[in-house]
């Protein structure tokens, strides 16, 4: 996909070539510019009005050049209705305690975090991060961030989002959550919180990251719906059929 580049002094690159976090056996690139200096809130909402990404102090996204099989998605909270599976998960979550944090690492969230790795992604690089990694994660943020925490009437810890505040919405970073309470979907519950959150506020999106058709872990987010996808023409509906690999383009 083509991304324009924005009219200013900030300096943008792209990546070698690394293995795909989403696809197995395909590499991506990645086009980053670093987050700093003046005027760094209003360069974020920018980028992610484009379909960028916050890691730390730098925004990012994929340009392979043979694969479109990554989507920038934002649901959209004004038209918003829930499923009735969705209304299920808001009304057997309503006895958590939803409390928005400054973005500072604890060993609870940690202990969480860690806890959540292991059982959803054991193997896999987060799962190798110490408290440090994960104060980093955390606290390694230029702009306006948050982190929401969710806990059981007894003041356990049962899931936590880092989030970004922007001028038109949220930005869910990084979620987590207890998996041994699966019957909460808590996964699900934690952007419902957020479509409210938006809605309450006037605010019109939420964006929710990558979208990939072919990656089973991210279906949850079409759910969501309406939801639009950046496009070399900009935002739009998400088709659920986009390509995987673009006709006629040289691998990586």
């Amino acid at each position: 996909m083509k991304h324009r580049l924005m009219p200013s002094a900030r300096f943008f690159f792209v990546t070698a070539p690394l293995p795909c976090p989403y696809l197995p056996g395909r590499f991506e690139r990645r086009l980053v510019t670093e987050l700093a200096g003046r005027q760094t809130t209003v360069f974020h909402d920018t980028l992610s009005r484009a379909g960028f990404r916050r890691s730390h102090g730098i925004a990012y996204v994929p340009v392979c050049r043979d694969c479109d099989a990554c989507a920038a998605v934002r649901v959209l909270t004004g038209s918003f209705q829930p499923s009735r599976t969705q209304r299920r998960i808001a009304a057997r979550n309503t006895d958590l305690l939803v409390v928005e944090c400054p973005p500072r690492a604890t060993q609870e969230q940690y202990a969480l975090f860690r806890a959540y790795q292991h059982a959803r992604h054991g193997g896999g690089e987060m799962s190798r991060m110490d408290f440090c990694d994960y104060q980093t994660l955390v606290e390694d943020t230029p702009v306006d961030t948050m982190i929401v925490e969710m806990r059981r009437s007894d003041g356990t810890l049962v899931a936590a989002c880092l989030t970004d505040r922007m001028a038109d919405g949220y930005s869910a970073v990084y979620s987590f959550f207890d998996s041994g309470t699966e019957r909460r979907s808590l996964g699900t519950f934690m952007i419902l919180w957020l479509i409210e959150r938006a809605r309450a506020q006037d605010l019109p999106y939420i964006y929710l990251g990558f979208w990939v058709a072919e990656c089973a872990k991210m279906s949850y987010k079409a759910s969501f719906r309406p939801i639009e996808a950046y496009t070399a023409q900009g935002w739009a509906p998400l088709a659920l059929n986009r390509p995987l690999v673009r006709k006629g383009a040289a691998s990586d």
